[in-house]
């Protein structure tokens, strides 16, 4: 017998007091279910927030699902909690470029920077990056560097900033969320999206080769 926790990732006001009271009528739903005949072999509630942070809904077995990408469901920061972020996303730069100032960038010319390096990195909205990303402060990291992406995100790629005394050259590594120090993580691209961490990794298109090591 299983059921699922609405608020268990809400650790302020109401959440643990709702989670309580799903995990009472889960109880209450099991014993009534034995005292009709049909005994649970396996009793099962806790997403990852409850597995972290709920004991008391942990019964038979947990079922974790953001925590096994090493992510916080609350979009907290996982070093905190013993978790590292299982899940790499780069791209190599396909172009730099030098501009001056007052350059706009992307469709719209809603940013204009300058004078710096610019980096273009090959994903775009088609590929999973949100377009809503766009002028929010998202940022990659190129040679432990932190680049912000300025302009509109586009169907096939972005721009980034790499900084007026950038030695960034095409080919070079663009992270956009990975583990380890100087790297953003996938909860920083959902914040600057106005989303959570759950729709970053999963709305990955298909033209982006996986790689499991």
């Amino acid at each position: 017998i299983w059921s699922h926790l609405a608020r268990a990732d809400e650790r302020g006001t109401g959440g643990p007091a709702t989670t309580a009271h799903q995990v009472e009528l889960f109880t209450e739903a099991v014993e009534r279910a034995a005292q009709l005949g049909a005994e649970a072999e396996v009793r099962h509630l806790a997403n990852s927030a409850g597995t972290l942070w709920h004991p008391a809904s942990h019964f038979d077995v947990v079922r974790p699902g953001i925590a096994l990408y090493g992510l916080a469901p609350d979009g907290s920061d996982p070093a905190a909690l013993g978790l590292v972020p299982a899940m790499c996303l780069e791209a190599e730069l396909i172009a730099v470029k030098d501009v001056p100032a007052g350059t706009p960038v992307s469709y719209g010319g809603t940013a204009t920077v300058g004078p710096t390096r610019l980096g273009v990195v090959p994903l775009g909205y088609a590929d999973g990056i949100p377009r809503q990303a766009s002028g929010q402060g998202a940022w990659v990291s190129v040679a432990g560097v932190r680049a912000e992406v300025v302009g509109r995100v586009c169907m096939d790629q972005f721009v980034v900033d790499l900084g007026r005394d950038s030695d960034a050259a095409p080919g070079d590594t663009a992270v956009l969320f990975g583990a380890g120090e100087g790297h953003p993580r996938a909860d920083h691209w959902a914040r600057a999206a106005g989303t959570i961490n759950y729709t970053i990794t999963t709305q990955l298109g298909a033209r982006v080769p996986r790689e499991q090591s």
